[in-house]
């Protein structure tokens, strides 16, 4: 009962995005100036993604994402960084 008490207390996140996001797990690129490097998209929705890379260094704070699974080419610029995930909205 306890635990019940102090989960009940816990503030809840609350999703605030425009679009929801999917989980998924696809190879995709990020193009630009010529460059191509390789990313994971780890979620996606109709205004953005996660998207997982390797060395952060260099990539552009616009550039276009290549997802081949799903024919998808789009323009995107970037919100957020962080180690080794990059957060886009798609313009």
């Amino acid at each position: 009962m306890k635990l019940l008490k102090f989960w009940c207390h816990i503030p809840h996140m609350v999703e605030t995005r425009a679009a929801p996001r999917f989980r998924v797990l696809k190879p995709g690129v990020i193009e630009y100036g010529g460059e191509k490097t390789v990313c994971t998209v780890r979620d996606l929705s109709i205004s953005g993604a996660s998207l997982h890379v390797s060395d952060p260094i260099g990539i552009p704070a616009k550039f276009t994402l290549v997802v081949p699974e799903d024919g998808l080419k789009l323009p995107c610029r970037v919100v957020r960084r962080t180690d080794f995930r990059i957060g886009v909205a798609f313009d």
